[in-house]
């Protein structure tokens, strides 16, 4: 069932631009017993014509089923899209663009849902027809297929092959990522357990939607001291995404608003330290342009330096963004393992607890162990930001310590709610557990080949929510 964009448009080219018209197939008047007989083409256009009164009847809807899972095909996922578009929903965009849940839905939807919490999804009252349009979509994350034949008042249930998102751009659309290595964490590991296929992860030379960089192993002080938090640099021999291939530079990266508004998503891979030479006042202006304007930000533990601004340094920092949250950059860092808890009063808290649980983080529901806590993190404005994931001492007493393990918020900081585009996660955790990136080790070798662990389950929740459009849609 699963088809490419262009096969995707021509199924509504052929049927015309407003939509599939095709009301001459069935176009007598419902009798009371013919379950497939539609409605009157007068009252109707489009598929619509094809939804059937199956409650009248006494039987059940017509529906399509199925479990929407994370590229890997075997992680569930919460909250994605699944609707019969109106129209033919077009491209999508590259790079930072306003998405706003208040938009709509790329082409209009005739029916939607959203997956629950087991990432199930049934969608009732599709049209009862042949070759019915189906989009699955969180974010930039898409993929588009054609149900040959859908039954009247009954279920048809759909593959996991169908219901798997892309893991390259063959099989549909996937965001663009850029990822900055650093040896005190390994994002670029998790992204690739999650199922992206090798040839998406190159240099941003190449075309591969996954573009790794490595943090600069230049002088950071006035002393020439070497900045000693370098990850990973190149890909292994025979790499799919890059033969041998050296990563490009963050700094160029992150320097420069162009190449930022290049990519839907960025993600900071802790180097052990802020590193504040490396990161100019003209970074951290770029980086905060870039959420303003519908980018998304996904940092680790001492990238600490974007929101909560220079260790000993006031002036080097986001004065925005700082009143987000309060930092203690001079907290021992002194317990590697403990239970974290959820934040069930944030939007989507109780959805996310269940989700742990249903997918095996979670055997207590509420907790999560997890290995690399970080302890930067004290507190957060809750008028400007959320909680995912915290320390509550009641369960986990932690030296003492009060932390904020997962913060978010959406962009601009200062605009009001129905205004904001972009959104930003730091993880005071370190997030690749089990997994290293070191200069002198080729990606993927330091990756761990081992099931996602509890808390990378967590963050992946994070991960394709921060996809998501900013907002509630229904």
């Amino acid at each position: 069932m699963e088809i490419r964009r262009l096969v995707f448009a021509s199924l509504f080219a052929v049927a015309g631009v407003s939509g599939l018209t095709a009301c001459s197939h069935h176009q007598q008047e419902d009798d009371g017993g013919d379950v497939d007989a539609p409605q009157s083409p007068d009252s109707c256009s489009g598929l619509s014509c094809f939804q059937v009164d199956c409650t009248s009847k006494g039987l059940p809807p017509t529906s399509i089923s199925g479990t929407v899972f994370a590229p890997n095909g075997t992680l569930p996922l919460y909250g994605v899209n699944v609707y019969v578009p109106i129209n033919d929903p077009g491209p999508l965009t590259d790079g930072a663009t306003c998405d706003r849940c208040d938009a709509g839905l790329p082409g209009g939807s005739l029916v939607q849902i959203k997956t629950d919490e087991a990432g199930h999804f049934q969608l009732d009252d599709v049209p009862a027809t042949g070759n019915v349009p189906l989009v699955i979509q969180i974010g930039k994350w898409r993929r588009q297929v054609v149900v040959p034949n859908v039954a009247a008042c009954q279920d048809t249930s759909l593959t996991t092959t169908d219901t798997t998102l892309p893991k390259d751009h063959t099989q549909g659309d996937l965001p663009h990522i850029a990822i900055t290595t650093g040896s005190a964490d390994a994002l670029e590991c998790l992204v690739l357990k999650l199922g992206i296929d090798p040839s998406e992860f190159t240099n941003n030379s190449a075309a591969g939607h996954v573009h790794l960089y490595q943090n600069p192993h230049t002088p950071t002080d006035s002393k020439g001291n070497m900045n000693p938090g370098q990850g990973a640099i190149k890909f292994k021999a025979g790499w799919p995404g890059g033969d041998g291939a050296l990563f490009g530079d963050a700094t160029a990266m992150w320097n420069d608003p162009n190449a930022l508004k290049n990519y839907d998503i960025v993600m900071f891979s802790c180097e052990g330290g802020q590193y504040p030479t490396t990161k100019p006042q003209t970074a951290l202006q770029a980086v905060h342009d870039y959420a303003d304007l519908g980018g998304r930000v996904f940092m680790s533990h001492w990238h600490n330096i974007w929101v909560g601004g220079e260790q000993g340094n006031a002036a080097h920092g986001l004065a925005d963004w700082e009143q987000t949250a309060t930092f203690n950059f001079s907290a021992p860092q002194d317990q590697e393992n403990t239970i974290a808890s959820v934040d069930e009063s944030v939007p989507k808290g109780q959805s996310f607890a269940q989700w742990l649980v249903n997918v095996g983080a979670s055997t207590t529901r509420d907790q999560i162990p997890i290995t690399g806590a970080r302890y930067t993190l004290p507190s957060n404005n809750a008028a400007m930001s959320d909680r995912r994931v915290y320390l509550d001492q009641s369960i986990a007493a932690v030296n003492g310590h009060v932390s904020v393990q997962d913060l978010e918020f959406t962009t601009p900081v200062t605009a009001a709610t129905d205004d904001r585009c972009g959104k930003v996660v730091f993880s005071d955790m370190h997030v690749a557990s089990g997994s290293s990136s070191n200069k002198t080790v080729p990606f993927p070798n330091g990756c761990s080949t081992t099931d996602l662990s509890p808390q990378e389950k967590a963050l992946a929740f994070i991960f394709f929510d921060i996809s998501s459009c900013v907002g509630q849609i229904f």
